[in-house]
Formats: structure tokens, sequence, C-alpha cells
């Protein structure tokens, strides 16, 4: 197995200094499920209507449950290091492949960050009682920009602070509001209200079908091409994320034994929290008024409207608001900190390599701020918000799903490179076991790889070709970057130990 250590002649070893027991397991499994719960996932779920099931079931089934296993096996395995994907990656095939994999996780979160504000904003129109802010790009994306970088100066503050935040920021900003929105919608349901998902446009194909003459919702979705499922990809990305917080697993007292605990229960609050509150959504409001970036504040506007309680509206925009700043806190703290234990390798160039006194990856955290601004800017060119919204989401799904067809090539690998490594969590089965999950896993991520690639039929995306041009391109080019490192070094005469090529 490699060492992290940097051999370079006149370079600074960077220290990441870390102190056993800073996090506990209820902490590191809310900051998960900051990262993975954003309530920004129910109306893109919602507006599938009834056959969000499949959808649900899929991503459960065939990736949250297998992410959940595998890196809760991987993260136990190497609880004591840093790293996260790039211990895991790299112990199983190479540094250079370690790198990929957590630069790609790293990279989608640039993506991914606007898509989050997106949300908030949204949010946070309703709660200043303007919702039409919510569609106009403008505001939208000079909110992203914004709170952004409010987000990022609180990291600089070190893990302590964003444990505390994002603990705070999960349980008021997405807990909840998402008991809100399952409670109010359980009540909007029983009382006899008109349920939105039981009566389907007859028009969509997509969610409805015709039985002995009357209109019945489907619950398997329509399926006449591609095109049909082509949401799949947005809906598995929701998903995502589970294992993003095991760079912190080293500042656990046990991490060998605490670390699969708080994934584990991270996984049941998020199936529980999605199905519940994407139910709850889609009773309220109709699928296709739902907007995908501000649907969750569609469905309290009309809920507490009905109540006589609209007051409600304006504090549950707060708490939503607070709640998807928490997550993107919760980002901004993981990979971006697993990435900066490649720069003790000598991989990472220097100047994302610099860190505070507090040994936050500052470098790292200014350079992908640059990036975000630029995406985020979309919002303001783009005439429609939500396709702004689902294009950033997707270009980070076709990111983020190489790096998990890398994790589970690792786990897979090292069951039988390493068969004596200490494992306090194992997948059940022994080693076809994890041959079983992790590939069933691959294969799914591998499918919804492919559809991240394929035009939605539920959106008005415009040319065709312009969509897949632009996902096509933002992946290659995030993807290459890497290599352009590799490339770089190796012209510099310095391998990827650090040693300068003799």
């Amino acid at each position: 197995m490699f060492k992290f250590k940097d051999e370079r002649p006149n370079i600074k070893k960077v220290e990441i200094p870390v102190k056993q027991g800073t996090i506990t397991t209820f902490g590191i499994s809310m900051m998960t499920c900051a990262c993975v719960l954003s309530l920004r996932g129910l109306p893109v779920i919602a507006k599938e209507e009834l056959t969000m099931f499949f959808y649900i079931g899929f991503s459960t089934l065939l990736f949250l449950i297998p992410v959940s296993l595998v890196s809760a096996e991987l993260g136990g395995a190497f609880g004591d290091r840093a790293g996260g994907v790039y211990t895991w990656v790299g112990e199983a095939f190479n540094k250079r492949t370690g790198f990929i994999a957590i630069w790609l996780e790293w990279a989608q979160t640039i993506v991914l960050y606007p898509t989050v504000l997106g949300f908030a904003s949204g949010a946070f129109a309703y709660a200043l009682g303007s919702p039409s802010l919510a569609s106009n790009g403008m505001f939208v994306g000079v909110f992203s920009i914004f709170i952004y970088w409010v987000a990022t100066f609180i990291v600089f503050r070190g893990s302590a602070v964003i444990q505390k935040v994002t603990s705070y920021g999960f349980l008021l900003g997405t807990v909840i509001p998402g008991l809100l929105i399952i409670g109010f919608g359980s009540a909007w349901m029983i009382m006899g209200e008109k349920i939105a998902f039981l009566h389907p446009d007859p028009n969509n194909v997509a969610v409805a079908r015709i039985v002995d003459g009357k209109v019945a919702p489907r619950i398997f979705p329509y399926f006449n091409s591609i095109t049909d499922v082509a949401f799949l990809a947005g809906i598995v990305l929701l998903f995502s994320g589970v294992e993003s917080q095991a760079v912190h697993a080293n500042e656990l007292k046990n991490p060998a034994k605490q670390f699969p605990q708080a994934m584990l229960l991270a996984a049941l609050i998020i199936f529980s929290i999605f199905t519940l509150g994407a139910l709850s959504v889609g009773a309220v409001v109709p699928g296709k008024e739902i907007n995908v970036q501000s649907g969750l504040m569609q469905a309290f506007y009309r809920i507490f409207n009905k109540f006589h309680l609209g007051g409600l509206t304006y504090i549950s925009g707060f708490l939503v608001t607070f709640g998807a700043v928490a997550s993107v806190l919760s980002w901004l703290s993981g990979p971006s900190k697993g990435l900066l234990v490649t720069s003790k390798d000598g991989i990472l160039p220097d100047l994302m390599s610099k860190t505070n006194a507090k040994g936050i990856q500052t470098g790292i955290l200014y350079f992908q701020g640059l990036f975000v601004t630029i995406l985020a800017s979309l919002y303001i060119f783009l005439e429609d918000v939500n396709i702004a919204f689902f294009l950033l989401t997707v270009l980070t799904v076709g990111l983020y799903l190489i790096m998990y067809m890398l994790m589970y090539a690792a786990a897979i690998r090292l069951k039988y490179t390493h068969p004596n490594l200490p494992r306090s969590y194992k997948v059940p089965g022994g080693n076809t076991g994890m041959l079983i999950v992790a590939g069933v896993g691959f294969l799914a991520v591998l499918f919804a790889f492919v559809l991240a690639f394929v035009p939605p039929s539920q959106l008005p995306i415009g040319s065709p070709a312009s969509y897949v041009g632009m996902v096509i391109g933002g992946t290659a080019f995030f993807t290459g970057l890497p290599f352009l490192i590799f490339y770089v070094k190796k012209k510099r005469g310095i391998n990827l130990s650090g040693k300068p090529n003799v």
C-alpha cells in the first residue's frame, strides 16, 4: 500500500491537522444527510406523479443501498486515513486513478452548488412574499453567487463550526420543513382535498393511462423512447453523496465502528423523507404545474393558504433557505478536503494546496469559487430558470457517476487484493456479496450515466443537439482537467510521488 509522503525537494509539506473525537456519530450522520437530503429533490420526484415509485425504487435499491453498503465497508477499513475515495481507489489501483476519482467527486460539487442555491433562491423568494422572483434569472443568479461566497467564508472557520451550522441547518432547514410538508400533505389527503396525483393530465401519457374509458395514474413509466426515462438520471443524483463525508471519518473517536453506523442511519432518513415528502408535494400540486426549482414552496403556499396559515409560508421559506445553505456547507467541507490530501502526494497543483491556520483548503475553495460564479451566471443568461436548473443537475450526474464506477471497481478489487484488511463492517456475503452488490451498483450507475446525455421529454429543453453538446462538453472539460495536470507534471519532470524524474 502506498503511503502519503511528499518527497519533493524544497516544497513545503501540507499538514492536515486532525483531532479525533471532534465529530460525533450523529454529527457525521447529519452532515451526510445535509449533503444528500436536499428538499430540492422533492418537486423533481413529485413531477413524475405515481411513477415516482419506480424512480425512487430504482434509486434506492440499485443506487442508495449499494453505495451505503460499499462506502460503509471502505470507510470503516480506511477510517484512520484521510482522503475518502482518493485513498480507496488509490489503494485498489494507483494514485493517478485515485486522483481522478476524488477530482470528479470534487468537480461535480462545483456544478452542484448553483443547483442547490437556485433552489434556495426560490425558497427565499417565497420568504420575501414575492414568488415571482423564483423565476427571475437575475435574482436567482445574484442570490446564488452571494450566498455561495458567504458559505465559503464560514467554512474557513474550521470543522467544528461547519458541524454545528450543518447540524442545526439540517434539522431546522430540512427535517422540520420535511416533516411539515409530510404532516400537512397527509392532512390534505385525510380531509378529502383533491389528491393531484390521482387525477393526472389525460394528455400526458407519461403519467396517465386510459382504463375502461377512464383516466388513471400510471405506476410504471410510459416507455416509448429512451427520452421518456431520461429524467431518471437527475433523480438518481438526488440520492448521491452518502460517501462524501468519509473524509471526516478519522475525526470520529472510533472511526471503524462509528462511520458505518452513521452511514446506515443517514440512508434510512434519506429514503423516508424523500418518499413521503415527494408524495405530499404531488398530492397538492398537479405534476404539470410543478416547478422543478421551487415546487416545494408551491406546495407550502397552497397548503398553508388552504388552512388559513399563510404566515407559515414565509417562515418555511426562511427555514428551507437555511437548510439549503447548510447543504452547501457540507459539500464545501467534504470533497475539497479529500482533494487536499492529494497535495501530500505531489499531484495537486501548488496553487490549490494552500491552507489557512485551521488547515482549511483555502486554495481549492477560492479556485472552485471562480467556476461556481461562472456557472451560477447561467441563471442570468438562460431564459428559462427551470432549464438552467436541470441542465446543471444533469452535468453534475455525468461527473459524479464516473466516480461511482471507479469506487465500485475499487471495492471489488480490494476484496481480492487486500483480503486481510481490517474491516469493521463488511458487505454481507463475503467476496461474492461484494461482487453482487458492487456489480449491480456499477451497472445501475452506468445506465444512469448513459441517460444523462439524453434530453428528457418532460422539459422543453429546446434544441436536443445543443443540450447534448453542452452536457458532453461540460463533462469532457472537467474530466479532462486531471489528465492536463498529469501532463504538466510530466513536462516539469515531476512524477506522481512528488519526486523529480531521473
